[in-house]
């Protein structure tokens, strides 16, 4: 059940250690940084597919149906005995609803992790997108040496900074970070305005597409592909009850949620078209590469630096609000009868190493966001934003849920499944397609 005003809040679910009620604008700033990671680096891709009024519709949509969903979580959460996602999940279909959500909690999680590590390499160390080399910044400053590489200016990253905020067993530990990390987004934002303005009046942006291009390259169906980027930029839904059950009433996250989804979508919407007109069609999966280009005036390169580098201070500062959710999911599913993590500390780090040590591997062996936003947009991202509320709504285990919470569940459930079915196939296809000049090629062979 909820816990009233005035009484201590518990440090984790079901803990006996007490410590004071979280405040609103500290659950304002954790769920903001929760939504705004690595999403914000491909909304101007999305929009370069998409075009701005499509674009800019599908970001109030989907935003709109994720405060719909987070509600109907935390009303059924608050109607049971639970306190987790895969609580009211068990609540609702048993033990294998726990575990799905549990098992789209760490893929989707561990997912962005990895991401968020490969857009820090992106910046510091920098990366070759379709054989096309971008410097990072350290690169940039010092030349290419072995302290400048990637694996190096990552592994000492993860040692230094994230590893002690993610050593943290308390979110509201993480709302100094939590609010630095949205103060760097939004200045991320506004240099990227400042730029893009100066550019407009100079005659040097881009005309940015209003409606899609469809011809023999783009098909509608490619489309759908992009839908997949913005589910992911708004999934936040794994940090709704660490960060709600630190407050003092259950309308005190409603009013955190509805705050930073206006902010974030704002911010979402302003980087997408900034950046597009920016970079046009050379817009990369992740827009920070593009700022590595040369500038003619020092100040030019120096904004280019530090755009670059606020967002990625902003990414690191949000590492440790997913790895927490990670870390109680991994333990939740694996020692499901031992203490709690929080009062095992030889657990708990020993965890939180694993998670790090595999995210850091598995970053420094991939080159590419695009396809991580996709798959997870397409699978247990959409599963956990959309489809799992939705299905909790439905099957409506305490009694709770009105006519019309069953026909926008439905709905969610409908555009949720047809839209990453479309994507799925789409990139499938692609993905087989044997392009014009390959065909040429493979025929003069034969």
């Amino acid at each position: 059940m909820p816990p009233a005003a005035g009484i201590h809040v518990p440090l984790l679910p079901n803990s006996k250690i007490t410590a004071q009620p979280a405040s609103i604008p500290g659950a304002v700033f954790n769920v903001a940084t929760s939504i705004i990671g690595a999403g914000i680096m491909s909304i101007p891709a999305t929009i370069k597919v998409l075009g701005v009024v499509p674009a800019f519709v599908m970001i109030l949509i989907i935003a709109l149906l994720a405060e719909l969903s987070v509600d109907f979580l935390m009303r059924f959460t608050h109607s049971g005995e639970t306190t987790t996602y895969s609580g009211v999940m068990r609540e609702a279909f048993g033990p294998a609803g726990a575990a799905a959500a549990q098992i789209c909690v760490m893929i989707t999680n561990f997912g962005c992790l990895i991401m968020y590590l490969i857009i820090i390499g992106d910046v510091v160390s920098g990366n070759s997108p379709e054989g096309e080399v971008h410097l990072g910044i350290l690169q940039q400053w010092f030349g290419i040496h072995w302290w400048t590489s990637r694996e190096f200016a990552l592994f000492i990253i993860l040692l230094f900074v994230m590893l002690p905020l993610a050593l943290y067993r308390r979110v509201e530990s993480l709302k100094f970070s939590s609010a630095i990390s949205t103060l760097l987004a939004v200045a991320f934002v506004g240099i990227c305005s400042g730029m893009a303005i100066t550019a407009l009046f100079a005659g040097k942006t881009h005309t940015p597409r209003l409606l899609p291009q469809l011809d023999h390259q783009t098909s509608f169906f490619d489309l759908f592909t992009a839908v997949p980027v913005i589910v992911t930029a708004f999934t936040f839904h794994f940090n709704v009850h660490p960060i709600g059950f630190e407050l003092a009433k259950p309308s005190h996250m409603t009013t955190a949620v509805r705050i930073a989804l206006v902010l974030c979508a704002a911010i979402y919407f302003a980087i997408g078209l900034f950046g597009y007109l920016l970079f046009g069609d050379s817009t990369q999966s992740d827009i920070l590469v593009n700022f590595d280009q040369n500038s003619e005036s020092a100040i030019g390169s120096l904004l280019n630096s530090v755009v670059r580098l606020s967002y990625a201070f902003h990414i690191m500062l949000v590492f440790p609000l997913l790895n927490f959710s990670l870390r109680a999911n991994v333990d939740e599913l694996v020692f499901p009868k031992r203490t709690l993590l929080a009062t095992d500390m030889k657990r708990f780090v020993s965890i939180t190493l694993v998670l790090l040590v595999s995210s850091y591997l598995i970053a420094i062996a991939l080159p590419d966001i695009w396809y991580f936003f996709q798959f997870l947009g397409s699978t247990t991202a959409v599963c956990l934003a959309f489809i799992f509320p939705g299905a909790i709504v439905l099957r409506d285990a305490h009694g709770i849920s009105t006519r019309s919470d069953k026909v926008v569940a439905m709905v969610m459930i409908i555009l949720a499944v047809v839209t990453s079915a479309i994507a799925i196939s789409t990139n499938i296809y692609n993905s087989l397609e044997i392009s014009p000049r390959e065909a040429v090629t493979y025929l003069s062979i034969r």
